[in-house]
């Protein structure tokens, strides 16, 4: 048997997965970082991405987070998100369009636009769109 440890993944709305994982991958904010059980104590910033879970006996989890905390002790692993869902949830038209409309705005120096919060929500739906082909490609969907 494989060792595990428990991942617990929580938006600002609810609970979003709990339970035993052999990895995870996460979008911090410097880059990837992997963790399996007995990972040293880290605690580091989110941005936007996919996170992956690898659970015991199954295929790999795909969950959106939009930003937020990662807590890494040797057996358990916290993912705290301002938004985070399922990767099969995410809606690739409403991504799209997100994305087109602050690219619009930002092109078009729209008046009274916050230029910061344009480009996060560029790279949030940007993060979506990735999670979504990535889901594609490994279901085949």
């Amino acid at each position: 048997m494989a060792m595990t440890m428990h991942v617990d993944i929580v938006s600002a709305e609810q609970a979003i997965f709990s339970g035993l994982a052999e990895m995870l991958i996460a979008p911090a904010t410097l880059g990837e970082v992997g963790v399996m059980p007995g990972h040293a104590p880290l605690l580091t910033t989110l941005g936007p991405g996919e996170l992956r879970v690898k659970v015991p006996d199954s295929d790999e989890l795909s969950f959106y987070v939009s930003g937020g905390l990662l807590e890494i002790q040797p057996h358990l692993v916290t993912v705290l998100s301002d938004t985070a869902e399922r990767a099969d949830h995410l809606d690739e038209a409403a991504a799209k369009e997100s994305m087109a409309k602050a690219e619009r705005a930002l092109a078009e120096h729209a008046a009274g636009i916050d230029e910061a919060a344009a480009r996060a929500e560029i790279a949030a739906a940007a993060a979506q769109l990735r999670a979504i082909r990535r889901l594609r490609r490994q279901t085949g969907r």
